[in-house]
């Protein structure tokens, strides 16, 4: 063993990240996430993986019918992404308790070779009927390459407050 692990346990030592309590997202609070580029490999992997049996995500010759021009990638995949996005973050680590609603819109598309990014605004942030817990709420824009706006989503979530204690 070494010296450390004689001398502490890891209950004494705090992580290296932890996320923020409900009481540190302040209404109008922003932050930017990094960005990721989206693969071909990744659109057949989610609508796979998520049955999205559309030929508007398969059939390059059926979306081009329909006006798109490349490999157009679900809305719900872009979603899926930005959270990802955001919890990598690591905002909600260890913090975060639920997800309890949004609301989400798709503002243009999005196509395979694009390179996303999210910027997030906490709009409004109060303690929750349970002790030790609040209501946050943030205004996410999902942005391109191009800084051109994606899609948007509003997710309310319960975050643990500086005075939560853990259920035994």
């Amino acid at each position: 063993m070494t010296d450390i692990a004689e001398d502490l346990s890891s209950s004494q030592v705090d992580p290296l990240v932890k996320g923020m309590t409900w009481e540190q997202m302040t209404p109008g609070s922003t932050f930017r996430t990094a960005k990721r580029t989206v693969t071909e490999a990744d659109l057949v992997q989610f609508i796979t993986w998520a049955g999205f049996n559309e030929p508007l995500f398969y059939d390059a010759s059926h979306a081009q019918a329909g006006g798109y021009q490349g490999r157009l990638i679900p809305g719900a995949m872009i979603y899926c992404i930005a959270e990802g996005l955001i919890l990598q973050t690591n905002v909600l680590n260890g913090t975060g308790l639920a997800f309890m609603h949004m609301e989400l819109s798709v503002k243009r598309p999005v196509y395979v070779g694009d390179t996303l990014h999210a910027l997030v605004r906490t709009t409004d942030s109060r303690a929750s009927s349970k002790p030790g817990r609040g209501v946050v709420t943030a205004a996410v824009s999902v942005r391109n390459q191009r800084d051109e706006e994606v899609l948007t989503f509003t997710p309310v979530r319960l975050i643990r407050g500086a005075d939560f204690r853990e259920a035994h």
